[in-house]
């Protein structure tokens, strides 16, 4: 039970960084959203990241983790860290995206939702005392997860598309 309710912790925490950017782009539109890339291209011409990944979003992400991390039990640094890498694997999944021909906003399920997932648990593994099972298994419920809440959220009104 306890490596359940460690892992249910995770992923409500890794749930809370990744929300934070929608919220913020919900709330704020437009302001502050200046892409963490700005406008590079990489070596194919295709756009690095994307106009979707932004310093607004990274700086809320992080500071949901920041700010939910002591009510799940966990300190705020290590909540910070996990919400920063969790959309630094974001960022990098949509990196890869790009270098796929995946259009920003593009869907590819499993890379959408594997690297936010399991970046910031193997960095935090050893801070965490994460069994293997634990961090599979936060991995796999965070994959399984992501799309129903996705849709969810869309039909709320809070995401622009259902995925």
């Amino acid at each position: 039970m306890d490596d359940a309710l460690l892992g249910a912790r995770l992923l409500l925490l890794l749930a809370a960084a990744n929300v934070a950017p929608i919220l913020g782009k919900r709330l704020l539109g437009a302001r502050a959203a200046w892409p963490v890339d700005g406008g590079l291209r990489f070596l194919d011409g295709r756009p690095l990241l994307g106009p979707s990944k932004t310093w607004r979003g990274l700086l809320l992400g992080t500071a949901a983790g920041a700010l939910l991390a002591p009510l799940l039990g966990f300190t705020w640094a290590v909540g910070a860290m996990a919400g920063l890498l969790s959309l630094a694997g974001d960022m990098l999944a949509s990196f890869t995206k790009r270098r796929l021909g995946v259009p920003s906003s593009g869907q590819a399920f499993g890379l959408d939702q594997v690297p936010e997932a399991l970046l910031p648990l193997l960095v935090l593994r050893e801070t965490l005392d994460l069994s293997w099972p634990v961090l599979a298994g936060v991995t796999l419920a965070f994959l399984l997860l992501e799309t129903p809440a996705a849709r969810l959220s869309y039909r709320l009104g809070l995401r622009d598309r259902p995925y």
